[in-house]
């Protein structure tokens, strides 16, 4: 049966259940889909291919839109692997289709394919369009949403954003599940680091009248559109999400999560509207990052270790710093028996963060907590509720 998304569009991509870890380090328990979409019209254009493994399956949906008709155009917006690693199988199936795609996206086909395909270049610019009879598609550049060559293309007669890698999701389409969640693991992890370089792009975009996005990954998004452009804007301008606290810990022996669930249940007390803890040792790294840009405030509890931090804590900091976190409240809680230096090491970490507030008290436990600790943590739960 025909996936059809309006009169004109089809989709032809496919879901991936064989996949463990999406770009080899993000868990995706519901699968992956590569999207690749059809537009019908005088001339035919083909958006984006999928994951090489998937080459026969995608070639066939294609084959079911098209019949006996030749593609004129393929349209190429992101050259990561698992959208591009078909062009030269598309190319060799059917040999009479141009290629549309920018100056770095050609020079990228090059490294990958020992080719760039110059008798079959459509090279375009940002702002330009392509008229295929009844429909019109704008080009518009998004560099580094988030590899430098990425543009996404707008449909005038439809109004449909083919967004590249923008409003994706982890998860595969034949899976039901809350679009939110998963589409900021994926925002955070992946594109998070480039948060003015996907306000660019917003700002573009409200420019245009969109009616239906269709991403590279994830479900095609139709309805209450405002609601998914809010969120990207929040996710790529650093604001809170949801209010609340997080509590990003690790423990060796247990005190200092003793500690962190006496803060939790203390915040509680105060009211904190959301207490989410993370033992950083146990959970989903991604998941815990994801959190960290969810909510307003933060505290970080971990040991000293090897005159360092414990290693869990030390890389959800790199991932946290690397992804741009900034404006936000920090609450600071160390633990060592003896010189302990968590606390100095934290902080040293999150200067490289913008418009950070570290919240007093921070508390030093040594080995286990006492009735003075406890009075800390009190306060620090007034603080950060």
């Amino acid at each position: 049966m025909l996936n059809k998304i309006t009169n004109d569009i089809y989709y032809v991509g496919v879901n991936d259940h064989e996949i463990d870890l999406f770009e080899g380090q993000y868990e995706v328990p519901n699968g992956m889909a590569y999207n690749s979409y059809v537009v019908m019209d005088e001339k035919i254009t083909v958006f984006d291919t999928v994951d090489a493994k998937f080459k026969e399956q995608w070639l066939e949906n294609l084959k079911e839109v098209l019949g006996d008709r030749t593609p004129d155009y393929l349209v190429v917006q992101h050259m990561e692997p698992d959208h591009s690693a078909n062009i030269l199988n598309f190319a060799c199936v059917y040999p009479k289709t141009k290629i549309v795609a920018n100056v770095k996206t050609f020079q990228m086909m090059k490294q990958f394919f020992g080719t760039d395909f110059p008798h079959k270049q459509v090279v375009v610019k940002d702002g330009e369009t392509l008229n295929t009879g009844k429909h019109t598609f704008t080009f518009v550049f998004a560099p580094m949403v988030h590899w430098p060559e990425v543009m996404v293309t707008y449909d005038s007669a439809d109004k449909v954003l083919f967004s590249a890698d923008g409003f994706g999701k982890f998860g595969a389409l034949d899976v039901e599940e809350e679009w939110a969640c998963e589409a900021r693991r994926y925002y955070v992890g992946i594109v998070g680091k480039y948060g003015m370089m996907v306000q660019n792009l917003l700002k573009k975009a409200s420019a245009l009248d969109i009616q239906i996005i269709c991403p590279l990954h994830g479900p095609v998004l139709t309805e209450n559109l405002g609601y998914y452009l809010d969120l990207y804007n929040t996710w790529s301008s650093y604001g809170v999400e949801t209010e609340g606290t997080v509590i990003a810990y690790t423990s060796v022996y247990g005190n200092t999560k003793k500690a962190v669930e006496l803060l939790a249940q203390k915040l509680r007390e105060e009211g904190c509207p959301k207490v989410v803890v993370n033992d950083l040792a146990r959970c989903d790294m991604a998941e815990a990052v994801e959190d960290a840009f969810r909510y307003g405030k933060m505290v970080l509890a971990t040991t000293t270790y090897n005159a360092e931090i414990f290693p869990f804590m030390r890389e959800f900091l790199a991932d946290i710093v690397e992804r741009g976190y900034q404006n936000r409240k920090i609450g600071l809680m160390e633990n060592g028996s003896w010189g302990p230096t968590a606390a100095k090491i934290m902080k040293e970490s999150l200067a490289k963060c913008k418009n950070i507030t570290i919240a007093e008290p921070v508390i030093t436990i040594k080995s286990a907590m006492t009735e003075e600790n406890k009075k800390e943590i009190a306060a620090l739960a007034k603080e950060m509720k």
